[in-house]
């Protein structure tokens, strides 16, 4: 399992639904990219597992290719729990499945019939 610590800004989209993120760093996510990319799903999804303050929950990032970088979208239920607000800075951890070769062809078979 690969795993990852970093800081960010919550923000929150101003679209209508109004959901909160943080945006990883770019050069984490270029790292992040070029170790697990083979594992994204469609519109760049990659499932993984966030850790903010006292909570953990299996979730998936999303590559944004405006910004260069993922984006961590962050639940209502875990903003509440943590009291996390528009502007915070957290310290966030994400863990992803190491996938071993065979799972890795396979993933690649089924991406680029």
């Amino acid at each position: 399992m690969s795993q990852y610590s970093f800081k960010a800004k919550v923000w929150k989209y101003k679209g209508k639904a109004g959901w909160y993120f943080a945006t990883l760093p770019k050069t984490l996510s270029k790292k992040i990219r070029s170790i697990h990319g083979s594992s994204e799903e469609g519109w760049g999804r990659l499932p993984t597992t966030a850790s903010i303050l006292q909570s953990k929950w299996k979730t998936a990032i999303w590559y944004d290719t405006k910004s260069q970088a993922y984006l961590l979208p962050i639940k209502a239920i875990i903003r509440k729990k943590e009291k996390i607000e528009d502007g915070n800075t957290l310290t966030i951890k994400l863990a992803f499945e190491t996938l071993t070769k065979e799972r890795r062809l396979g993933t690649w078979l089924v991406n680029n019939k």
